[in-house]
């Protein structure tokens, strides 16, 4: 009997550690749910911002990197007007485009946000990742907030940072 519930348990921890690896956990069904259809000839106003994110930074030398799990936060700001997503794009260390998050426009309620989170495993952005944002707002909105949210544990030692991205356009 006692070899019976060992073999349970046994069976039970082997099928409780196994891992995902999954690349990214925002998956693109969930983007087609916020599409929007946005005319040329709408009134909004376009923008374009730059946000610096790190997949990986290094660590005692330039020969050692620590992987790092990255969150993209994409705020609306106002708590008025709904505004618009044209673009996310993501780009590695050398500017070579690693993904595009969505395919049409998509919409952010007021006050509301959505994230994308690039898991720890993903290296492929590299020690200089970016993100491009494109949107469009109503005349007189503020313009949406979007910044970057760098963690990493291990053992018992944490690590945090923050990016905010920036206007270029």
């Amino acid at each position: 009997m006692k070899l019976k519930y060992l073999n349970i348990i046994i069976v039970v921890l082997l099928f409780s550690c196994n891992e995902k690896k999954e690349i990214s956990s925002i998956h693109p069904e969930n983007w087609s749910k916020r599409a929007v259809n946005l005319t040329s000839k709408d009134s909004l106003e376009y923008g374009k911002s730059y946000l610096s994110i790190y997949s990986q930074i290094y660590s005692l030398t330039e020969h050692k990197t620590h992987n790092l799990t990255s969150m993209v936060s994409m705020r609306n700001t106002s708590d008025l007007d709904t505004i618009y997503l044209l673009k996310a794009e993501y780009y590695d260390t050398h500017g070579k485009s690693v993904r595009k998050y969505f395919d049409s426009p998509i919409f952010l309620a007021p006050m509301e946000t959505s994230e994308i989170v690039i898991d720890e495993i993903d290296v492929s952005g590299g020690t200089g990742s970016n993100f491009i944002f494109e949107w469009k707002i109503p005349k007189n909105c503020p313009e949406p907030l979007f910044e970057g949210i760098m963690t990493s544990t291990m053992g018992q030692q944490g690590l945090s940072f923050t990016t905010q991205a920036k206007r270029i356009k």
